[in-house]
């Protein structure tokens, strides 16, 4: 079994290990590049964007995550074109790769608005390529294309030698993606004067380039007639692609933290109300969590604290709580020696109990969040926690809120040591954790709509005057909203919040989605319905940044799910992912 995926970075783990067992590839089966063509594929994923070109590098992997072949596309600048750089497989390996990998690039050129794609094919003519050996190669590639409709343009000069000694130049093929849409002649001298100065400035001079572009006179440009496949081509497909899917982690031993207390909202049935409600829909694919220690943990919360939470929860007898009412605020620097006692010292309210499992199921929430972290490390453009218990009251050593550690925080550690990172908190209740936390960093922007703490929980942090300090000054955003607040008045606050993501530029945004906004939530004192929640997923999605979303609040089972379900088909419109290749219409999804 196989899996294809993005790489969008250099400096990931994982991706560092594929880019190397790319380099072998392309060193295999282009054996007349050199090393230093391959750096300027490297170069493409330390630098984004060069000259206003984006690049676009897939792998397919087996399960032992070794790379068994890639592709690499690229925007041309100022047309909504691409082209084909490479596109190989190792060599042995079956032919079907090549295919599934060929598919993936015109799902992606499809996807990200393009009208066909370029690329190089060597010739099947004799007159220009006289190995025999490579002809029937070159037949055997030519072929592979045809089923897709790919074919060569003609009546140009593109096949014209640079120099004396070389062969076999290539065709330039044209793929319209199974639009029916032509290449026009003014787009066709634009895209091949981008790619011979792109691909090829070191050996085409200026006089070269401007001979091959005024070559293509045709308008539109022509392409041969198939010679080697009849009948339906092979179209782009319709369906939510596998990495285009939302990568689904859900902390499946939540259930081990159960209050039976009455007046306890946080409670599992939340999980199961959202779940029944998600698998109505086709967007998600599940992954299970993977455990990932304390490393992440210790860098975002206190030791002392984090060893309290421990042992504290450890000496809980089972079924029994323990709720904080000692706060030894007159002197902090002496905590209680009884355990019991000292749930004061580390918490922030009186309602978020310390019990036999809380411990175990904060720190499962956490291993949840950090793997679709990872999934988005790895080259998912979305990934959703479908965590209890909440994390983003949590503190760097306080805990409260029912929240124990904070998983969106650990997340924004991970991100942040690949690329800027913005944590976008669209809970009814201020983040008090994530500003806590990140409260001195530059490099984290922490962004929080929430009730005014002057009448919502914490009540002592999310005014509009807390900007960050030292290096962080200016990276935390608190927007304080009124009692009374509707769909309208909350998408209006929300559009300046993404705006200033957007001035930001992170590489990764985290959203910790609080769905006690709704009306009715017994926590909550908003009016939002399902539609808005839709809305605001849509202006999210559109902001097309690698995404985690995080579960925070929300306590109406009543609507809980419904909500979440609208959350998340805006989210997908608005990035793009239920794209119908063909109509540019958004996929039907059930209601």
């Amino acid at each position: 079994m196989f899996k294809i995926r993005r790489i969008y970075d250099a400096i990931y783990p994982r991706n560092i290990r594929a880019i190397e067992q790319i380099e072998h590839i392309f060193l295999e089966q282009f054996p007349g590049t050199s090393a230093a063509k391959f750096e300027k594929i490297r170069d493409s994923l330390r630098f984004p964007v060069q000259n206003r070109q984006k690049v676009v590098i897939f792998v397919i992997e087996d399960f032992h995550e070794t790379v068994q072949g890639f592709a690499v596309l690229s925007t041309l600048p100022g047309l909504d074109y691409g082209y084909l750089d490479y596109i190989a497989s190792k060599a042995g390996e079956r032919g079907g790769l090549g295919s599934s990998l060929y598919k993936r690039v015109r799902e992606e050129a499809v996807e990200i608005g393009l009208k066909g794609i370029l690329f190089e094919c060597l010739p099947d003519a004799t007159e220009l390529c006289r190995e025999e050996g490579l002809i029937e190669q070159n037949r055997s590639r030519l072929r592979f294309y045809e089923n897709f409709g790919a074919f060569p343009i003609i009546g140009t000069k593109y096949e014209t030698p640079v120099g004396p000694k070389d062969t076999c130049p290539p065709f330039i093929m044209y793929d319209d993606l199974g639009s029916g849409t032509p290449l026009r002649r003014a787009a066709a001298r634009k895209a091949i004067k981008a790619i011979l100065r792109t691909k090829y400035r070191d050996v085409c001079d200026d006089a070269y380039i401007k001979m091959v572009t005024d070559s293509f006179r045709d308008d539109p440009v022509k392409v041969r007639e198939p010679r080697y496949v009849s009948g339906k081509l092979i179209g782009v497909r319709r369906s939510i692609k596998p990495d285009h899917q939302i990568a689904l982690v859900v902390n499946r031993k939540h259930e081990i933290h159960h209050v039976r207390e009455r007046g306890y909202v946080e409670s599992p049935v939340r999980v199961k109300t959202i779940l029944d409600e998600l698998i109505r829909t086709d967007l998600f694919h599940e992954f299970a969590p993977k455990d990932q220690g304390m490393k992440v943990l210790s860098r975002i919360h206190d030791r002392g604290y984090l060893s309290y939470i421990r042992k504290a929860c450890a000496a809980v007898g089972n079924g029994k709580s323990v709720y904080p009412y000692v706060f030894p605020i007159r002197n902090t620097s002496r905590p209680p020696k009884e355990l019991e006692i000292r749930a004061g010292y580390y918490c922030i309210d009186t309602f978020t109990p310390l019990n036999a499992n809380a411990y175990k199921a904060a720190r499962s929430a956490v291993d949840s969040v950090l793997t679709a972290a990872d999934l988005i490390l790895e080259g998912r453009r979305a990934a959703y926690a479908l965590i209890r218990p909440p994390g983003h009251h949590a503190e760097r050593k306080a805990f409260g809120g029912f929240c124990y550690f904070n998983s969106a925080a650990a997340a924004a550690y991970r991100f942040a040591q690949y690329g800027r990172t913005a944590i976008l908190d669209i809970d009814y209740h201020h983040g008090n954790g994530n500003q806590d936390i990140f409260y001195e960093r530059a490099d984290v922007l922490t962004i929080s709509l929430h009730g005014d703490p002057r009448f919502a929980y914490p009540y002592f942090s999310g005014f509009r005057d807390e900007r960050g300090s030292g290096e962080g000054k200016g990276y935390n955003i608190n927007y304080p909203l009124p009692e009374n607040v509707d769909g309208q008045k909350y998408l209006e606050t929300l559009s300046r919040a993404l705006n200033a993501v957007r001035r930001f530029k992170p590489r990764y945004l985290i959203v910790c989605l609080g769905l006690d906004t709704a009306k009715g939530d017994p926590t909550g004192t908003w009016l939002l319905r399902s539609g808005d929640f839709f809305r605001n997923g849509l202006h999210i999605g559109e902001l097309k940044i690698p995404t985690l979303v995080v579960q925070e609040g929300g306590y109406d089972n009543r609507v809980l799910g419904v909500n979440a379900r609208h959350f998340f088909t805006g989210f997908a419109e608005g990035a793009g992912l239920l794209r119908d290749a063909d109509s540019g219409k958004a996929v039907d999804l059930p209601k």
